[in-house]
């Protein structure tokens, strides 16, 4: 038995402060949300920055707009609001290319300030693209750099502490594992590293906008992270990286473009690194997609990413306790942690039918997705998630299973995008 109920949704809806934020996001009528770990919700002031930027910027200011209209400055002036979120210092993010042209960047970075070494870490349950990122490195860099492959035997990051030592140049690790929402214990981690001379690269594509993260107070060396998940920006919506101030004069950029040179209008023939963070851009700004992100990051600008963490936990509990009430019968396995402070925003349970089931979740509005081999993930966003929504989730999930109609031949068909 549990002791949720509808009217017990609604009371803590009712005195949620994030609940106001909520009137910010475009939510289709009758869905349920449950994806936002995967492509968030387009903001409601987004269609507009879009069609200003696109018919007054491009349309009448044309190249102009450069300098009018201050696109140079939006990698920087949209990592500065990321670095709130994920506690950077100032002038230590900047928002360009993709997660993996981050990460390879940022890797390859690392490697080169740790040149006595040949070992870079990773575990078997980072994301695949940073795993084939890595194995890429190796290829590039040769015999002198190899990729060891850790498996994770439980919560914790005992395999990885151990696993550290004096071979080990760099450290990549997703922050928030994408399929259960294990998290590493970042500061102990990157310590851990430290102690033994070894660099750290975070991956923080399930943490950034999704739970506190404090780069500056744990030590953190590196980090990258996308910007269409949790931040909203959009399908395909330019990433971040992360340096420290203390090694942003000291890397040597990998992939040296003219928007990451001293003085990219003098065209000289010789590359110079310009000073700081920004020595890590490479090409031109992508302005349509840094400036969809800028304005979904203006969501964040009065939000206190404790009452975030807060919700979030409270939402996962929430869902687990409902679940395993009243669909004790189905077979259905719980691979996140059962603690909240544990876990990230998300929720994951394994069922063999895995994948039908959340296509016949889908087709009913409640919308979450599918991790091979077996694995049902919800995510909880709490900018626009209500109580409410948990309990009707559990509800439409209870009616499916109740009345089999996963069973259907058409939700077995796989699409290319699960």
């Amino acid at each position: 038995m549990t002791h949720w109920t509808i009217d017990k949704a609604r009371k803590l809806d009712a005195h949620d402060p994030l609940a106001p934020k909520r009137a910010f996001f475009e939510i289709p009528e009758g869905v349920i949300y449950l994806d936002g770990n995967s492509l968030g919700v387009l903001p409601t002031s987004v269609p507009d920055r879009v069609q200003r930027v696109v018919q007054d910027e491009w349309g009448k200011g044309l190249i102009r707009s450069w300098n009018d209209a201050n696109w140079m400055s939006l990698p920087s002036c949209v990592g500065a609001r990321i670095a709130r979120l994920i506690g950077a210092a100032p002038g230590s993010v900047v928002a360009a290319d993709s997660t993996s042209v981050n990460l390879f960047k940022m890797v390859v970075a690392a490697r080169r300030l740790r040149p006595g070494r040949s070992k870079i870490l990773t575990e078997t349950g980072n994301f695949p693209t940073d795993i084939y990122v890595l194995q890429g490195i190796s290829d590039l860099l040769g015999a002198g750099t190899t990729v060891e492959k850790l498996t994770r035997s439980g919560p914790g990051s005992e395999h990885v502490l151990d696993a550290l030592d004096q071979d080990t140049a760099v450290l990549c690790l997703t922050h928030v594992d994408f399929r259960t929402g294990t998290f590493h214990d970042m500061a102990a981690v990157t310590a851990k590293a430290h102690e033994v001379g070894a660099l750290v690269v975070w991956d923080l594509a399930h943490s950034a906008g999704a739970l506190p993260v404090d780069m500056t107070a744990t030590g953190a060396d590196f980090a990258v992270g996308c910007g269409y998940k949790y931040l909203n920006g959009g399908p395909g919506a330019p990433a971040f990286l992360y340096v420290a101030p203390q090694h942003q004069n000291q890397i040597q950029p990998p992939l040296s473009g003219w928007m990451g040179h001293a003085k990219p209008f003098d065209f000289g023939e010789d590359y110079t690194p310009a000073p700081g963070v920004a020595r890590n851009l490479c090409g031109t700004p992508v302005v349509l997609g840094l400036s969809i992100l800028d304005e979904a990051l203006k969501v964040f600008g009065d939000v206190d990413m404790l009452d975030v963490r807060a919700k979030s936990m409270a939402m996962g509990d929430m869902f687990i306790e409902l679940v395993e009430a009243r669909l004790a019968g189905h077979g259905f396995t719980l691979v996140s942690p059962r603690e909240g402070r544990l876990r990230g925003s998300q929720v994951s349970f394994a069922s063999a039918d895995g994948y039908a089931i959340v296509q016949a979740l889908i087709e009913r509005g409640v919308i979450g997705d599918f991790r091979a081999p077996n694995i049902m993930r919800f995510g909880f966003t709490p900018l626009y998630l209500s109580y409410e929504d948990i309990y009707r989730a559990v509800e439409a999930l209870e009616g499916i299973m109740d009345s089999g109609v996963w069973r259907d031949e058409k939700y077995s068909h796989r699409n290319a995008v699960t």
